[in-house]
């Protein structure tokens, strides 16, 4: 959980504050998940802010009544996002969450049916204990690297980099999510990129690729197909009121359909779908109804 403060590309508006980060994908698997789910929440929030996220948490459907996120002393971890357009945007983070470790982590999987795991801040836990949590969660994992690839400067500041030892990451996951940046900052030949993620263990490499939908890479031989964004009227670019969050629903709702059964393309186009739903919504608070079609109170 992270609390942003976004500016966005006008600046006459002030800027908002609201909870970012895995609250957007807590909301699309609140919003997907079959009747027969449960979200168990293993997430930790500085103490600062713990009352606030807990009362987030308490307004999902998919929990038990007295779910809590695990509480730590260290300052939560806050972000400012500084939009340049709807898909490029400056990041800078504060904060001190500390990452998981496979004694704290292996103990609270065990009874789990499947994982939705989100590299939010980039530092929710070392490579070595995703090696370890591949090795001792032998059911699906679905993960989104997106903050693996992102590097922080001395004052907060993240830069994109090329993620280290990338092979081996992929290795530790059954699903991989990558936005497009991501993708380019492996190689220049996606097709390579694939088939190196593939060969470490990997089933299935899927790639958002903002207005334009998601690509998918899977099998052998490898098949892939681009699964094109839905037609929305009006287009749901063209009405952007809030871009932030968008691959994270997108990885919420694909991460539930195929726990449902549903086939990969079909999950891609209900995760394309729930995606661009998302920028007409401003932040995460009400966003579980706004996906579901529903007035939601913000």
């Amino acid at each position: 959980m992270v609390w942003d403060t976004i500016y966005g590309r006008d600046p006459a508006q002030p800027a908002v504050q609201e909870w970012g980060g895995i609250s957007y994908a807590l909301a699309a698997l609140d919003a997907t998940l079959p009747e027969d789910w449960q979200i168990v929440p293993l997430i930790k929030v500085g103490r600062d802010l713990a009352p606030k996220a807990n009362e987030f948490l308490r307004s999902l459907r998919r929990t038990t009544h007295d779910v809590r996120f695990l509480e730590v002393p260290q300052p939560n971890n806050r972000v400012t996002l500084r939009y340049e357009s709807a898909e490029r945007r400056c990041e800078q983070m504060t904060g001190g969450v500390p990452p998981w470790t496979w004694g704290e982590l292996g103990p609270l999987v065990q009874d789990l049916d499947a994982l939705y795991l989100n590299f939010i801040s980039g530092f929710e836990m070392s490579l070595e204990t995703a090696r370890l949590l591949r090795h001792g969660f032998p059911r699906t994992i679905y993960a989104d690297l997106h903050s693996l690839f992102l590097g922080k400067e001395p004052d907060g500041l993240r830069v994109p980099r090329a993620l280290p030892q990338a092979p081996a990451w992929f290795g530790c996951f059954d699903i991989v999510q990558l936005n497009e940046d991501e993708m380019h900052q492996l190689g220049s030949d996606p097709l390579a990129i694939a088939a190196d993620a593939l060969g470490q263990g990997c089933t299935t490499l899927c790639v958002t690729l903002g207005k334009r939908g998601a690509a998918y890479f899977t099998g052998t031989p490898i098949r892939t197909e681009l699964i094109p964004a839905p037609a929305m009227h009006p287009p749901a670019f063209d009405q952007v009121i809030d871009p932030t969050g968008c691959g994270d629903v997108f990885g919420g709702a694909v991460t539930a359909a195929l726990l449902a059964g549903a086939r990969l393309e079909d999950a891609i186009r209900l995760g394309n779908q729930l995606g661009a739903r998302n920028v007409s919504h401003r932040g995460a608070t009400g966003l579980r109804d706004h996906l579901l079609g529903k007035l939601s109170l913000v």
